[in-house]
């Protein structure tokens, strides 16, 4: 799985599973660009990998297109995108969620998935090829391992990344998703959660009660985006120890 003269782009690289894949594809030969909404952590990773810091909302159409000019005016293409950044909800249950936060975790999950799919695209018709990976969730497959809006988010970003993948298969074009399962990242940090939701939640996130390294996580991703997975394409794949077989 060698990535020599590729460009990977990486959402969300400035900590935890982001920035596991942003060292793990700079391992495997590939230039990274390491775009996080912290310019800061953005930084640091891409001092770490030796690639191009890109401070971007994901959220925000117009930051979206200068992630991708940024990328495309420094090394000429991307050959691998990983949607990967994201936020996490309250697990506040739908009939308690404010419309602000549920507004908002769309906006960024699902729509910032979007939006750099959509600005990505044409350059990889252009060069005839690519390869996405969309971090997805367990709560993209279940009901009960996340609030309302995460949830939602979730199995949106895997019906997006089926329609791409049967979209663009022609064309040289994969898309997959990773469901990672509980993993040691931050993206809860901070976080109040719902006790009403938190509740009622529990028993299925307790099914999940062994926590993956990011760096399980971004092996995965690195294996979908490589030529050993030439012929995976629309698959949505756990990486959660066994969790989804429950």
């Amino acid at each position: 799985m060698t990535f020599d003269d590729r460009v990977a782009l990486v959402t969300g690289a400035g900590s935890g599973i982001g920035r596991a894949m942003a060292v793990a594809f700079a391992k495997a030969g590939a230039r990274v660009v390491a775009c996080d909404i912290d310019p800061d952590s953005a930084a640091s990773t891409a001092t770490d990998v030796g690639g191009t810091a890109v401070a971007a909302d994901i959220g925000d159409e117009s930051s979206v297109a200068a992630l991708v000019e940024t990328a495309i005016g420094t090394y000429g293409r991307i050959d691998v995108l990983c949607n990967n950044a994201g936020i996490m909800d309250t697990m506040a249950l739908p009939a308690d969620i404010p419309v602000e936060q549920w507004e908002r975790v769309l906006r960024v999950n699902l729509t910032g998935t979007f939006l750099v799919t959509h600005a990505v695209l044409p350059h990889m018709l252009a060069q005839g090829g690519g390869a996405i990976v969309n971090t997805a969730s367990e709560a993209g497959i279940r009901g009960g391992a996340a609030g309302a809006a995460y949830t939602a988010s979730k199995h949106g970003v895997v019906g997006l990344t089926r329609s791409v993948a049967w979209a663009y298969a022609k064309d040289g074009i994969r898309c997959n998703a990773i469901l990672p399962g509980p993993t040691m990242t931050n993206i809860a940090n901070g976080a109040s959660f719902d006790p009403a939701g938190a509740a009622r939640l529990g028993p299925v996130l307790a099914l999940g009660e062994r926590l993956a390294q990011p760096e399980q996580m971004a092996e995965a991703a690195l294996f979908l985006a490589s030529d050993a997975a030439s012929f995976v394409n629309g698959a949505i794949v756990p990486v959660d120890g066994g969790w989804s077989a429950a």
